[in-house]
C-alpha cells in the first residue's frame, strides 16, 4: 500500500546540508525557479528592466538616448507615446529604435535641435501575455544662459560696515553651482565674517580694509554642459573715517557711501532671512538646509536649536561656519520650529524658521509578480504613503482599469486587486500608480496564469553518502502549475515510506532523521498534478563511522627520557582516513625529536617545554574524530646539588596610594637561589596605547620591596618587577593589576612642523604627531593655524585628528606663511606652540633674465653678464642661473649629428659667469634662464658671439718622399684644428753629421696654400732634421719634426736610417756585388774595429755618468721660437691643451711611411671639473683647473743613451 505524503512544513537548521528552496507558496502564488532551461520554455508577460529617469535632462550637443529595455516570453515589441499621443518613429528620419530593444536614439548631432524633442515620453512593451509601461520620461535640454549685461558701480564703504554683494545668476537647467573668485581664478577666502549664502550672494558681516579689491567676480558653473559663466567684476573700496580728508568730506555726503551705518561696534542684525520668523518646506528624503547670516561688529557667532526637541545627532551637519544647518534624509519627524541665534559682545537676536516636511509618494508594499495556475486565487497589493496621502489608481496593460476589458476573475478593492478562479485569459500586466502633488510612483506587476505539468529539477541518479546514525537529506526540487504533490518510494518494488520514520519538507526534500545501514538503497521522488507526473531516482549509501579504538593515554615522564602516544583508528573500508597530531591545539613543533609513524607519536629527549596536551585527529571526507592525552614533564629523581642561579621572579604585586600622578607598588621577593638580590627593576606596560610593549620605569635597591612611582596622565598602567643578583636578572613577575590615570591636557606640541607647497596654489603643513603616551587624554586633535607673514590677516585655524598633514588650498604662489600646530584633547590645549615660517607652493619663473651681454676674453674664454630677474617673478626659492650655449655647425656637420648644447649653472644670485673651453675662431649662441625649486624659467633671447683666432695645432702629418743625391721632397696635411685662417708655414731644418752634431739652422717660409715642397742643393748622403709648423694671425702653432737622409751614389746603400731614431724607408738606386772583393773585406774589418772602439768609449762615458751629447746638441740648436712651454716656467698660455705643444721624442720610431699623426686635442669641460653641467664658485669663477695635462719628462739621456747597434754605427759612419 502506498502512502501519499503531502508537504509538511519543517524548517531545517542552517548547519545541515544547504538547500535551495525552489518552490514557495505564498498567497496561493508560485515562484518560478531561476532555472535557465525552465525559463526558456515558460511564457511570461513583459517586465520593464531598464528605463531612463523620470526627469531626464539631456546635453543639447549630443544625441538623445531614451532607454527602454524589457524581457518576456515571447520577446516583447515596443511602442512610444509623446505628450500623451502615439509617437510614430517611422515618420521621423532622425529617430531610430535599437534592434531587440525599445531604446530610442534621436540623432541631433547631424541636424535638428534638442528643443524640438522636448516633451513627455512613455514606452510600452507588449507581447501576447500583456503590456508593461515605463514611467513618464520628461525630456528637457540643459541650458546655461549668459549673465545679463549690467553696469556695476564701485562700492565705497567705511571700515566695519556690513555688505552684501549680489550674484543673481541666470536661471539654468539644472541650476548652476555658484562660487566667487578673483581675476586670477583664485577662490576668495571665506570665514565667520565673510561667507557665501545659499542664494549665491556674498555676505560681509563687517568689512575691513583688506576687503578692498576690484575683482569680486561671481561664477556660475553649469555641470551638465561643462560651462562656466562669469558676472561683471564688482569693485569694493573700504576706507576708515580717519582717511576722509576735507576734500572728500566736501564732495561726498554720507548717503553716497554704501550704507550709512556707523563703523562703531554694534549688536547683530540678520542680513538673511528677514524679520523674526520665516517658513521652510522640504520633501522627505531630501537635505534640509536652513541659513542665517548676521551682521554686526564684532563678528557675530551663530547658534542653532530646535524648539521642543533636539537635533538628530547622526544626521545634523553645520556648514559655512555654522551659518547653515543641514539635516540629511529628512523625515516628517523633523518638522517643527528651528531657532538660529546670532550673538556678539553687544547683544543677541534670534530668528525662528518653521519647517514643514512634505513627502512625495513612497512604497510601503509595491505589487509583486503573481504566477497562478488555472482555477487558483491570488491578490495584488499596492500600498504607498506620502504627505498628502497619495491616490492609488490601477491600469491593466497600460489602460486604466475602469475602461479596460472586463475580467470576471478580478475585483478591485482600493489598493488591492483580488483574483479568484483565474484562467489563462486572466494573464495581464497591471500597473499601480500612487500620486500626490509632489510626484508619483508607477509599478508593473504581471499575473501569469500557467498550466504546467510537473518537472523535477534535481539531477538524476544523484549519489548521497552519509555516516550511520546521522540525518540524511535527499533533494527533489520541482516545479509545476498547479502545485504538484510529492511522493517518495524506496526500491524497485516501490515500497511506501511511512510518515513516522521520514519527514517530507515543503521543497520536496526527504529527510531520514537517523540513517541506518538498512537505509542504503535507491529512492524515487514522484511529482504529480492534474496535468501529469514526473519522477527521479537518487541513491543513498550509509558508511560506518570513523572511531579511535586505541586512544593516547596520560603520561608523566622525566626530563631527557622518551615518550610515545598511540592512536589506532577504525574506519569504513571505502573511505580513506588521514591522521594528524596536534600539540595544545596547534601544529607539532618543527623538531626532529618528534617522530610520527602510522599509529603513534614518539617524543625523544623530553624537555619541560614538551609538556602539554597532545591530540590525535582522524579525518575522512564525511566525518572527523579526535582523542587527547596530557604529557607532564618532571625533574629526575636524584636530589640536585645547590643551585646558584638567577633569582625567582617576585610575586604578589600590589598597588596602593593611587593618586593622579603617582602610585605605590609593593611586592614579595622570590627565592634568591643562593645569590643575594642586589636590586629590583620595575617596568610598565601601557595597555591602552602600546599593549605588549614593556618600558623601564625605575629601579630600587635589593633591600626594598616598595617603590613610589611617578605616572603620566591617561595611561592604563600595568607593572612588573624583575630581581637582579650576581648571576643575572630573573624572569619578570606576573603583571600587576591595571591602573588608569586621569586625563590631562597635552604637555607638548607636535615637532618637525614644516610648511611647503606641493602645488603653486597650496600650502602643505606637516608635523610629527604625538604618540599615544604623549596624548595625555582621549580625543587627541591638532589645531593647525596659519596666516600670511606679510599680511594683516587673522589666524585661520582648523582642527584635525589622526593625520600628520593638512593641505591649505587656494593660496597665492610662493608667499611666506606663519604656521603653528597645537595639540589638544578632551581635557584642554597644550601650551602655546612655537611659530614657524613656511612658503606656499612654487611655480615656474615667469621672466627671463634681461640685458644679456657677452665679453670675449680670449679665443677659449668668454664672460657673460645679465640683469637679475625680479624676485617677485621668480615665484620660488632662487636656485641660480643656467646658461645654455652651443657652437654653430657647418652644413656638413649639422647633417651628421644634432647640435650639442652645453649647460653651466651658477648658484645663487650671481649675474655673471665665465664660459671656458671654447673653440677659437667659432660662432657661438647662448641664452640664460633663471632656476627655482620648481624648475627653469623661460629662456632669454639668444645671444650670438664669435671667438677670435688662436694658434693652430700641428700639421696633421709630415712625410719625406723622393729622396735624391741633393734634394728631399716634403708632403704634409694641414692642421686638424687651424683655429683661424692660416697665413703661412714655417720650415726649419739643419744637418746632422756622423757624430750627431747639429749644423746651422735654415729658416724657410712657405705659403699657406702649399702641401708639398722640394728642398734642393742639399748635401749628398747627409741626415737632416726638419721642424715644421703652421701660423695664423694669432701666432705659431705646435711643431712636428721629422728626419731624413739624402741618397748615396750608385752602388752604395741609400736612405737607411738607424731604426732607433725613426728613419724612413731605406732606398738604393742599385747594388754591385762587391762581397767577394778583397779590398771590401779589408774595409769591413777596419769598420768592425772602429765600431768596437766606439762601443768601448761609449760604455766608459756612460759608467762615469756622462751624458750622450745628441740631446744636448739638439736642444742647443733648436729654434727657441718653437720650443714648447715648460711646465715650470710659471707662464700660463691660452686655454690650449698641453698636448698640442708636445715635441716628438728624439728616440721614438716613426711609422714606415714617415707619417706622424697628431692626436686630436682632448680639451673639454671635463678637464675643468664638471663636464657639460659644470658648476661655478660664488664669485663666478669656474671650479676646475685651466692648466693642461703635463707631458712626461723623458729620463735624462733616455732616448740617446741606448748603445747603438752595429748597423746604426755603420749608417752613422757612412
Amino acid at each position: 500500500m502506498q502512502l501519499k505524503i503531502m508537504p509538511k512544513k519543517k524548517r531545517l537548521s542552517a548547519g545541515r546540508v544547504p538547500l535551495i528552496l525552489f518552490l514557495c507558496q505564498m498567497i496561493s502564488a508560485l515562484e518560478v525557479p531561476l532555472d535557465p532551461k525552465l525559463l526558456e520554455d515558460l511564457v511570461q508577460p513583459p517586465t520593464i528592466t531598464q528605463q531612463s529617469p523620470k526627469d531626464y535632462i539631456i546635453d543639447p550637443r549630443e544625441n538623445i538616448v531614451i532607454q527602454c529595455e524589457a524581457k518576456g516570453k515571447p520577446p516583447p515589441s515596443f511602442s512610444w507615446t509623446r505628450n500623451g499621443t502615439h509617437f510614430d518613429i517611422d515618420k521621423d528620419p532622425l529617430v531610430t529604435m535599437k534592434p531587440g530593444s525599445g531604446t530610442l536614439i534621436i540623432n541631433i548631432m547631424s541636424e535638428g535641435k534638442a528643443e524640438t524633442y522636448e516633451g513627455v515620453y512613455q514606452c510600452t512593451a507588449r507581447n501576447e501575455r500583456g503590456a508593461a509601461i515605463s514611467n513618464n520620461i520628461v525630456i528637457r535640454p540643459s541650458r546655461s544662459p549668459l549673465w545679463t549685461k549690467e553696469k556695476l558701480e564701485p562700492m565705497i564703504l567705511r571700515n566695519g560696515q556690513p555688505l552684501v554683494l549680489p550674484c543673481r545668476p541666470p536661471i539654468g537647467l539644472p541650476p548652476p553651482i555658484i562660487f566667487w573668485m578673483d581675476n586670477s581664478f583664485q577662490r576668495l577666502p571665506q570665514s565667520e565674517r565673510v561667507s557665501q549664502g545659499l542664494n549665491g550672494d556674498l555676505y560681509f558681516s563687517n568689512v575691513l580694509p583688506e576687503d578692498t579689491r576690484e575683482d569680486y567676480i561671481c561664477y556660475a558653473r553649469f555641470n551638465h554642459t561643462q560651462t562656466i559663466q562669469q558676472k561683471q567684476p564688482i569693485s569694493v573700496k573700504v576706507i576708515s573715517v580717519d582717511e576722509l580728508n576735507d576734500t572728500i568730506a566736501a564732495n561726498l555726503s554720507d548717503t553716497e557711501f554704501y550704507g550709512a551705518k556707523s563703523s562703531r561696534e554694534r549688536p547683530p542684525t540678520f542680513l538673511t532671512p528677514e524679520g523674526n520668523a520665516s517658513n521652510k518646506e522640504e520633501l522627505r528624503g531630501n537635505v534640509l538646509s536652513l541659513e542665517c547670516i548676521a551682521e554686526g561688529l564684532p563678528t557675530p557667532i551663530i547658534y542653532w536649536i530646535k524648539e521642543d526637541g533636539i537635533l538628530p545627532i547622526n544626521r545634523t551637519f553645520y556648514r559655512n561656519f555654522k551659518k547653515t544647518l543641514q539635516i540629511i534624509h529628512v523625515s516628517e519627524a523633523d518638522s517643527g520650529n528651528y531657532q538660529c541665534i546670532a550673538k556678539n559682545a553687544l547683544g543677541a537676536i534670534h530668528h525662528t524658521i518653521s519647517v514643514t516636511v512634505k513627502a512625495a509618494p513612497y512604497w510601503i508594499m509595491a505589487p509583486q509578480n503573481l504566477v497562478l495556475s488555472p482555477g487558483e486565487d491570488g491578490t495584488l497589493i499596492c500600498r504607498a504613503n506620502g504627505n498628502p496621502k497619495p491616490r492609488i489608481s490601477w491600469l491593466t496593460n497600460g489602460v486604466p482599469v475602469e475602461i479596460a476589458p472586463d475580467d470576471p476573475s478580478r475585483k478591485i478593492d482600493g489598493d488591492t486587486i483580488i483574483f479568484s478562479n483565474v484562467q489563462e485569459r486572466s494573464s495581464a500586466v497591471y500597473q499601480c500608480n500612487a500620486s500626490n502633488e509632489y510626484g508619483y510612483l508607477l509599478a508593473n506587476a504581471f499575473v501569469n496564469v500557467l498550466a504546467e505539468p510537473p518537472r523535477i529539477l534535481t539531477s538524476a541518479n544523484t549519489l548521497y553518502q552519509v555516516i550511520a546514525n546521522r540525518p540524511a537529506l535527499l533533494d527533489c526540487a520541482f516545479f509545476g502549475s498547479p502545485l504538484p504533490t510529492i511522493e517518495w518510494f524506496k526500491g524497485a518494488k516501490g515500497s511506501a515510506l511511512h510518515e513516522d520514520i521520514y519527514v517530507l519538507h515543503e521543497n520536496g526534500t526527504l529527510e531520514i532523521p537517523v540513517a541506518q545501514k538498512d537505509s542504503t538503497g535507491t529512492y524515487t521522488c514522484v511529482a504529480r498534478n492534474k496535468l501529469g507526473m514526473a519522477k527521479n531516482d537518487v541513491h543513498l549509501e550509509i558508511k560506518d563511522p570513523t572511531r579511535i579504538i586505541k586512544q593516547p593515554e596520560y603520561a608523566i615522564v622525566q626530563r631527557g627520557s622518551t615518550v610515545s602516544f598511540e592512536c589506532k583508528v577504525k574506519h569504513d573500508q571505502t573511505l580513506v582516513p588521514t591522521v594528524m597530531w596536534l600539540k595544545d591545539n596547534g601544529e607539532l613543533p618543527s623538531d626532529e625529536r618528534f617522530t610520527v609513524d602510522k599509529e603513534q607519536l614518539v617524543v625523544a629527549d623530553v624537555s619541560d617545554d614538551d609538556g602539554g596536551t597532545y591530540t590525535c585527529v582522524a579525518n575522512t571526507t564525511l566525518d572527523s574524530v579526535s582523542a587527547s592525552a596530557v604529557l607532564s614533564v618532571v625533574a629526575p629523581t636524584p636530589t640536585p646539588a645547590p643551585i646558584y642561579d638567577v633569582p625567582n621572579p617576585p610575586f604578589d604585586l600590589e598597588l596602593t596610594n593611587q593618586l593622579d600622578k603617582s602610585v605605590q607598588l609593593s611586592w614579595t621577593p622570590g627565592n634568591d637561589n643562593n645569590s643575594p638580590i642586589t636590586k629590583f627593576i620595575i617596568e610598565y606596560e601601557d595597555t591602552m596605547h602600546q599593549a605588549g610593549l614593556w618600558h623601564y620605569q625605575a629601579e630600587v635597591s635589593g633591600t626594598q620591596t616598595t617603590a613610589q612611582l611617578k605616572l603620566s596622565p591617561y595611561v592604563n598602567y600595568s607593572f612588573r618587577v624583575m630581581a637582579v643578583n650576581g648571576i643575572g636578572r630573573s624572569l619578570p613577575s606576573q603583571a600587576s593589576e591595571q591602573y588608569l590615570t586621569k586625563a590631562a591636557e597635552p604637555d607638548t606640541n607636535p615637532t618637525a612642523v614644516e610648511g611647503l607647497g606641493s602645488e603653486p596654489d597650496n600650502l602643505v603643513i606637516t608635523w610629527k604627531p604625538l604618540n599615544g603616551f604623549e596624548s595625555n587624554g582621549p580625543g587627541l586633535q591638532y589645531k593647525v593655524s596659519w596666516r600670511q607673514k606679510d599680511g594683516d590677516d587673522e589666524w585661520t585655524s582648523v582642527f584635525v585628528a589622526n593625520v600628520s598633514k593638512y593641505i591649505v588650498s587656494g593660496t597665492p604662489t610662493f608667499v611666506p606663511y606663519l604656521i603653528k600646530v597645537q595639540a589638544l584633547n578632551d581635557a584642554g590645549f597644550a601650551p602655546e606652540p612655537a611659530v614657524v615660517m613656511g612658503h606656499s607652493g612654487e611655480d615656474l619663473p615667469m621672466v627671463a633674465p634681461g640685458n644679456v651681454r657677452v665679453n670675449v676674453v680670449n679665443s677659449t674664454l668668454a664672460e657673460v653678464h645679465w640683469d637679475p630677474v625680479p624676485l617677485k617673478s621668480i615665484r620660488g626659492h632662487l636656485q641660480g642661473y643656467r646658461i645654455y650655449y652651443w657652437k654653430a655647425q657647418n652644413s656638413s656637420k649639422r647633417n651628421r649629428r644634432h647640435i650639442e648644447k652645453k649647460i653651466l649653472t651658477f648658484q645663487g644670485s650671481k649675474t655673471h659667469g665665465m664660459l671656458p673651453g671654447l673653440e677659437p675662431f667659432s660662432h657661438y649662441t647662448l641664452n640664460v634662464r633663471v632656476v627655482n625649486g620648481k624648475g627653469e624659467g623661460p629662456a632669454s633671447p639668444d645671444k650670438v658671439f664669435n671667438t677670435p683666432e688662436g694658434v693652430p695645432s700641428a700639421p696633421s702629418s709630415l712625410k719625406i718622399v723622393n729622396p735624391t743625391l741633393d734634394s728631399l721632397t716634403l708632403e704634409w696635411d694641414p692642421p686638424s684644428h687651424p683655429n683661424g685662417i692660416l697665413t703661412e708655414y714655417t720650415l726649419k731644418y739643419q744637418p746632422i753629421n756622423s757624430t750627431h752634431e747639429l749644423g746651422p739652422l735654415v729658416d724657410l717660409k712657405i705659403p699657406a696654400n702649399k702641401t708639398r715642397w722640394t728642398l734642393k742643393n742639399l748635401n749628398v748622403s747627409t741626415r737632416y732634421k726638419f721642424y715644421f709648423y703652421a701660423q695664423t694671425s694669432a701666432g705659431s702653432g705646435s711643431q712636428i719634426t721629422e728626419e731624413a737622409v739624402t741618397t748615396v751614389d750608385e752602388g752604395k746603400m741609400a736612405g737607411i736610417l738607424p731604426p732607433d731614431v725613426g728613419a724612413g724607408k731605406a732606398m738604393a738606386s742599385r747594388q754591385v756585388d762587391i762581397a767577394t772583393q778583397g779590398w771590401f773585406i779589408g774595409l769591413m774589418c777596419a769598420v768592425a774595429l772602429l765600431i768596437l772602439i766606439l762601443l768601448i768609449v761609449c760604455f766608459i762615458r756612460r759608467n762615469k755618468g756622462g751624458k750622450y751629447p745628441v740631446k744636448e746638441k739638439e736642444d742647443a740648436h733648436a729654434d727657441p721660437e718653437i720650443q714648447p712651454m715648460k711646465e715650470d716656467d710659471g707662464t700660463f698660455g691660452e686655454y690650449s691643451d698641453a698636448e698640442d705643444h708636445k715635441p716628438l721624442k728624439k728616440g721614438s720610431r716613426t711609422p714606415s711611411d714617415r707619417t706622424v699623426k697628431k692626436e686630436d686635442s682632448d680639451d673639454s669641460l671635463v678637464d675643468y671639473g664638471e663636464g657639460v653641467n659644470g658648476q661655478f664658485n660664488e664669485d663666478g669663477s669656474f671650479i676646475g683647473q685651466y692648466s693642461g695635462k703635463k707631458e712626461k719628462e723623458p729620463a735624462e739621456g733616455n732616448e740617446s743613451s741606448e748603445a747603438p747597434s752595429p748597423v746604426n754605427a755603420m749608417n752613422s759612419f757612412v
